[in-house]
């Protein structure tokens, strides 16, 4: 019995004499037909060693593509400093992008890059790194000079990388998007999609020797070309349902070429407060289908979702403003209902991918059996031994910074003039004196949320809905007001903490006027205006977390008000695991130092945080949890991850979790 050839064995016969092409109405590769079977899997939100794993799941389903957005804003956090792996930062493991796209080639899969400088991806801001918010004038997604400026020297580090790794020179690449769904930026009467962009975008992967296909990614039923540049780049479409209405208008479009969507959406992401979103899988199945019959060619828009670690979850403005009114942040599981969950665990969209293009293809090629899924457990319970007051956590924060009135956290003087990117950002006025029924007033809209502390205590209310969303102490209000107590304090100590929840990441451009903190007016007490801020930045990076001293038994637990806690466990047996956050509120959990992600069990529908083993190390493990509100007495493991919303009324419902 003659053994079936691999892809690359079949594609590369003879040698590599042609990449993709789009010069008739189905695609070649090196001069063979194609269709191409992709599943979407970013590199950064997977730790790096599961790439091999997952990415060899995908083949033996029968994808032979991979295609992965780039994050400029974690490989260059810093102005000028770049992380591809080695740059020390706190996503370093990571970000090794030419292992992953080596990894891609090794388990016999082709790849489709999306580089942005936008991806949207539902990831912090976009992809786009938060300094070029301090730039003056700046015009994010046009060909205004000082962005165009810092594109290209990004694009100068990171092209160099990925044209190594280009299909016609041995690697597995066989296309370039230029930007992201460019055509969703049209706002008629303000925004018209920039060509000139586009074409300064082009001539910039043509300097660094891109030779393979580029193509731009829209909806074309809606938008038409006006995100493209039509004769020139090779246009795909983005959609969920009805394939017929887009790929037909592609056809119109762009006649004679073949047909992809690059972005099926085969599930979708949840926001905090909303009910965990999943799809049919009759309905995945049926849409899929219909793409093959068609015929075209497909990327699963996600095949595995992954996490959005730390603070990098994105958002959406839902109501168009740009004071952040209609605000809504996604949640750190980005599991998207994909046929691999977060976790990389096999449902049963996975096996109907499978079978649909068993059925399909044309070519018969070698694929290695499905991997084994990996180990999950719940660990023991354990219990929070430690405890650092905001106080205490304030006076451990290096740096800090004076200013007469408020100033967003972007534009902070640290971090080699990239400002505070993420995080905590407190405003703090000491030797005040507060007369009995005082009103505090924060004018415009904070971003995101603030807790307000007199003396050490909480005085702002706890979150206890979604229902407080509405009010004082969240993005939705404009010019919130606090009423601060019924007797006079003097000497007071005012402290304002306020998170950034994830800056937005889809709209026209003025919605990217993301500013973080309390930036949009003053803060009155009794309509006097505040003046004189001591302002302390709380980034919770891991070199910090790791040194932190000081812990004492914790106090009060009841007592509502942001701390943090600590707890640790010892590891003997590498697996991985999630923390069960429903006896928690609202806030963020960092293990052996690394932000793990962010929970708010009021809110829902994320109540679990996913741990996989690679994060976790054998022996001794830290958790910190810092809490806004009130705290558990204990850490709780669970062995799959759980998602609900809280009803309003306080009623449980049923929990759902995940096959």
């Amino acid at each position: 019995m003659t053994e079936l050839p691999t892809l690359y064995q079949y594609y590369t016969a003879g040698g590599i004499n042609a990449g993709l092409s789009t010069a008739q109405e189905y695609f070649t590769l090196n001069n063979r037909n194609i269709t191409i079977y992709s599943g979407a899997m970013h590199y950064f939100r997977i730790p790096r060693d599961y790439w091999r794993i997952h990415l060899r799941k995908m083949r033996a389903a029968g994808l032979n593509a991979v295609e992965t957005y780039v994050p400029w804003n974690l490989h260059e956090p810093e102005p000028n400093s770049f992380d591809f792996g080695t740059g020390g930062s706190d996503m370093e493991e990571f970000l090794d992008l030419a292992q992953f796209l080596k990894t891609a080639q090794e388990e016999d899969l082709l790849a489709i890059v999306r580089p942005g400088p936008y991806i949207c991806s539902e990831w912090e801001f976009g992809g786009f790194p938060s300094w070029l918010l301090r730039i003056k004038n700046i015009k994010l997604r046009t060909a205004e000079e000082n962005y165009m400026s810092a594109v290209r020297r990004f694009y100068n580090v990171l092209l160099p990388i990925l044209a190594a790794f280009q299909f016609t020179k041995g690697g597995p690449i066989i296309g370039f998007q230029i930007e992201n769904e460019y055509g969703s930026t049209e706002q008629k009467g303000k925004f018209v999609p920039d060509r000139q962009y586009l074409t300064q975008l082009l001539q910039v992967y043509l300097t660094h020797g891109i030779v393979e296909l580029l193509f731009t990614s829209d909806s074309p039923s809606t938008h038409g070309s006006v995100g493209t540049l039509p004769g020139v780049l090779f246009q795909t479409a983005n959609f969920g349902s009805n394939p017929e209405k887009d790929f037909d208008r592609l056809k119109q479009l762009q006649p004679n070429k073949p047909a992809m969507a690059m972005e099926y959406w085969g599930g979708w992401f949840d926001h905090w407060s909303e009910k965990h979103h999943t799809r049919k899988n009759s309905d995945f199945n049926n849409v899929l289908e219909r793409i093959l019959r068609y015929p075209a060619s497909f990327n699963i828009y996600m095949f595995i979702g992954g996490t959005n670690w730390g603070f990098l979850n994105g958002a959406n403005i839902a109501d168009g403003s740009v004071n952040n009114k209609g605000y809504q942040p996604d949640t750190t599981s980005y599991d998207y209902d994909a046929p691999l969950t977060e976790a990389g665990d096999y449902t049963e969209k996975y096996i109907m991918v499978k079978e649909l293009i068993k059925k399909f293809s044309k070519v018969n090629l070698n694929t290695p059996q499905a991997p084994s899924i990996t180990l999950k457990i719940a660990y023991p319970t354990i219990n929070v031994t430690g405890q650092l007051k905001l106080k205490e956590i304030i006076d451990r924060v290096p740096e800090k910074f004076e200013s007469p009135t408020p100033i967003s956290m972007e534009h902070l003087p640290m971090n080699n003039g990239a400002g505070q990117s993420y995080g905590y950002i407190t405003y703090k006025k000491e030797n005040l004196h507060i007369p009995a029924n005082s009103v505090l007033t924060i004018e415009g809209h904070v971003c995101d949320t603030v807790m307000v502390l007199v003396n050490g205590m909480l005085v702002s209310k706890p979150l206890r809905s979604a229902v407080d969303l509405n009010g004082f102490g969240y993005w939705r209000i404009a010019n919130g007001k606090l009423h601060l107590g019924v007797e006079d304090v003097h000497n007071a100590t005012l402290e304002l903490v306020v998170e950034n929840w994830g800056r937005n990441n889809f709209g026209y451009l003025e919605q990217f006027n993301q500013y973080k903190g309390i930036w949009q007016g003053g803060i009155l007490l009794n309509n006097d205006k505040l003046l004189n801020w001591q302002i302390i930045p709380m980034e919770f990076k891991r070199k910090w977390n790791d040194n932190l001293t000081g812990w004492h038994v914790p106090e009060a637990l009841w007592l509502a008000g942001p701390s943090m806690y600590r707890a640790m466990f010892v590891v003997n047996e590498l697996a991985d695991t999630f923390i069960d956050m429903r006896k928690w509120g609202k806030g963020i959990v960092i293990v052996n130092g690394f932000v793990l992600g962010r929970y708010a069990s009021m809110l829902g529908p994320q109540q679990t945080l996913y741990l996989p083993a690679p994060l976790l190390r054998k022996g001794t493990n830290s958790i910190i949890v810092f809490e806004h509100f009130t705290a558990s007495e204990e850490i709780v493991f669970s062995s799959q991850p759980i998602f609900y919303t809280p009803a309003i009324n306080g009623d449980v419902p049923t929990v759902i979790k995940q096959n």
